[in-house]
């Protein structure tokens, strides 16, 4: 634990929440994402924020640890301790796991396409980033 880049985690841990601002504001795709669940501004601020928040963030958290984890395994350091290396990671993870999770949910819960791949492609994104961040801001020894 002595080589983790704190910092890096908390930075990945924030690409989401930051992320989400944007991503789901009215100027990108907040409204099409609304209008694609049925979601109301009044019912969106019923909803008991603080909680919502906190968990989303505890559950960034978690993603980044495990992100950090899976990016700077053993054989991966020295010339793959890139941004773009990060990057890649954060998209097989993406394409492989997260978008065949929410299309399958999605599916099964009769959400709307457009419900469907703005959900998809902000994980992409996020998840890029975030692995982007943590496999530039952390270099393990070599030790193969």
């Amino acid at each position: 634990m002595e080589n983790i880049n704190i910092l890096s985690l908390v930075i990945s841990t924030l690409i989401p929440m930051l992320l989400g601002t944007l991503w789901y504001s009215k100027a990108l795709f907040g409204k099409a994402w609304m209008e694609s669940i049925g979601m109301t501004e009044e019912k969106q601020k019923s909803g008991n924020m603080p909680l919502i928040m906190g968990l989303a963030i505890v559950m960034a958290f978690l993603m980044s640890f495990f992100l950090l984890n899976f990016n700077n395994g053993p054989g991966q350091e020295g010339e793959f301790d890139t941004f773009g290396h990060g990057v890649a990671h954060g998209v097989v993870l993406s394409l492989f796991l997260i978008i065949p999770t929410f299309v399958s949910n999605g599916l099964f819960e009769q959400k709307p396409w457009k419900n469907i791949i703005i959900n998809c492609l902000y994980w992409l994104v996020a998840l890029a980033l975030m692995s982007g961040v943590l496999d530039v801001m952390n270099h393990w020894p070599n030790t193969v």
